[in-house]
């Protein structure tokens, strides 16, 4: 584990930058293409939220999230969702201590830094409801004591979008938790040749062990904290603003996205303006992460379902409809 890197105030967005390549370098040890993935998964860990991936199975969504907890220092658990699966195997139980005499509760797997929550639609929905009140709240209360999960606590879930029989679909109010909703597609012809010939000769994922540690604790605080403070003029406020006001009143639209969306805008426009190594926030990061914020919280009306259409391409007539504030 390398030291936390020591620049001036002046290199702090720089030193942001430097952080976030070393650790895509780690990354891509392992993992071939999927940029956007990775920018959307760092930049949700920094601004605090949480990323639901959603793409058919085999393109790397939990091999990607374990190989992104191994370049942080911090703890990191996986729970594999199925229907049996109970709200207590996720938060904990509380259990009766034959030598005390005395209940004590045990914690489940959700404390931890990083929690990978693979098939999130394959368990009922009070496991589910259980899993969004921590996520929400990243606090447990159990028979009256609370228990506050520690800083930095992010939940990766992944989904597959074909074989839905015997899932249970979320509903728009446990999207609307997620940060980012990003939508994974099949590698390039050039992409899978990389991986074929990466891993011709490691059956057994050896290449995975090399991945080092990058970031600790005071790392990641001191991202978070410089992501705040990242300036952001009044009038990409408001360009901001009218992006999500307009999912309210379009013709396209059965539903719109909440003040929820705006502050998600917000918060990973700033977070993407650090990662690239600036201080102030531009245009083209609010277009950037307009789309996986707004892509699950918005829905499309019957009609415009059965001809086909996507909540990508309204995103997108809206994005291009308002004037790009310079």
């Amino acid at each position: 584990m390398e030291d936390t890197f020591s620049f001036t105030q002046d290199d702090s967005y720089n030193k942001v930058n430097n952080m976030v390549l070393r650790v895509k370098n780690e990354i891509h040890k392992v993992i071939i293409g999927q940029e956007e993935m990775i920018d959307l998964m760092l930049a949700g860990i920094f601004s605090g939220g949480h990323v639901l991936l959603e793409g058919v199975p085999g393109i790397a969504k939990t091999v990607t999230a374990k190989t992104l907890a191994k370049t942080l220092a911090v703890y990191f658990n996986r729970i594999q969702f199925t229907p049996d699966l109970m709200p207590t195997d996720v938060i904990g139980t509380t259990i009766f201590n034959v030598k005390t005499s005395e209940f004590q509760f045990n914690k489940g797997p959700i404390f931890s830094n990083i929690v990978l929550i693979d098939e999130i639609n394959r368990s009922p929905a009070k496991t589910q409801a259980a899993l969004f009140e921590v996520m929400e709240e990243k606090q447990i209360t159990v028979d009256g004591v609370r228990h506050v999960l520690q800083f930095p606590f992010f939940v990766i879930a992944t989904q597959n979008p074909i074989e839905q029989e015997g899932t249970y679909k979320l509903p728009e109010a446990q999207l609307d938790r997620f940060i980012f909703k990003i939508k994974l597609s099949y590698p390039s012809f050039e992409e899978e040749k990389r991986i074929l010939r990466r891993f011709k000769e490691d059956f057994t994922n050896k290449i995975s062990q090399d991945v080092a540690e990058i970031l600790n604790f005071q790392d990641l605080q001191f991202i978070a904290e410089h992501i705040e403070k990242i300036h952001i003029e009044e009038h990409l406020l408001d360009y901001i603003g009218q992006i999500v006001f307009n999912t309210r009143n379009h013709p396209d639209l059965y539903l719109g996205a909440s003040p929820r969306a705006s502050l998600a805008i917000l918060k990973t426009s700033k977070a993407i303006a650090a990662m690239r190594g600036r201080s102030f926030v531009i245009p083209e990061d609010i277009q950037y992460v307009a789309y996986p914020v707004l892509n699950h919280r918005i829905i499309l009306t019957p009609e415009k379902e059965m001809e086909g259409d996507t909540t990508e391409s309204v995103i997108k007539s809206i994005i291009e409809k308002i004037e790009v504030p310079r």
